[in-house]
């Protein structure tokens, strides 16, 4: 099989604050919200990849957890397809530090009405837990989901999906944000 690498679509301008809320919310910038074309998905095994980059503050010894989750339907009723889980924040007060996040996502068996996506990925900044004191030399990582790979929810690949990528923090408070920059989405062949 030969295929093709293909940038999908990028975010061109600051996505949407997420901050002082306990509500799932996109990041993703209206214009960056790429609709997937209905039966786009052929073959077991194509792959999407996500590369996003942003900033986070975290508040100090409390701050909670945060979780990421890609949507193929939109944020108020589509299928979580990848889910971070509770990704633990720094204990140590952050403000506007640079946050980097990885996902992979792989069809999982036939496309159809009943389509799924195995999933990994990765979230790298200084609100990760563990993370050295600022100036200290960088950023921790959260590897997900902890255990194996993981399969998410069913979709439908037969109609179109709008994509979107979501945070939601467990904690609310005004220290709490992030907020995406720049954001591409791929598909791998």
């Amino acid at each position: 099989m030969q295929s093709w690498q293909s940038v999908l679509i990028t975010q061109q301008v600051d996505g949407p604050t997420v901050a002082n809320s306990t509500v799932e919310a996109t990041l993703v910038a209206a214009q960056a919200r790429y609709n997937l074309p209905a039966n786009a998905f052929t073959y077991a095994g194509q792959a999407l990849r996500f590369r996003a980059m942003g900033r986070v503050s975290n508040i100090v010894t409390t701050p909670g957890t945060l979780t990421f989750r890609i949507r193929f339907g939109g944020v108020a009723a589509g299928a979580i397809v990848a889910n971070s889980g509770a990704l633990a924040l720094n204990t140590a007060a952050k403000t506007n530090v640079t946050w980097i996040l990885d996902w992979d996502l792989n069809l999982r068996g036939a496309p159809g009405t009943a389509a799924s996506m195995m999933f990994s990925g990765q979230w790298q900044s200084e609100s990760v837990i563990g993370s050295p004191a600022a100036g200290a030399g960088g950023a921790s990582s959260h590897i997900f989901p902890a255990s194996a790979p993981a399969v998410g929810a069913t979709f439908d690949s037969t109609v179109s999906q709008v994509i979107d990528l979501s945070a939601q923090w467990s904690v609310a408070n005004a220290g709490n944000s992030i907020q995406m920059h720049t954001y591409k989405l791929e598909s791998l062949n």
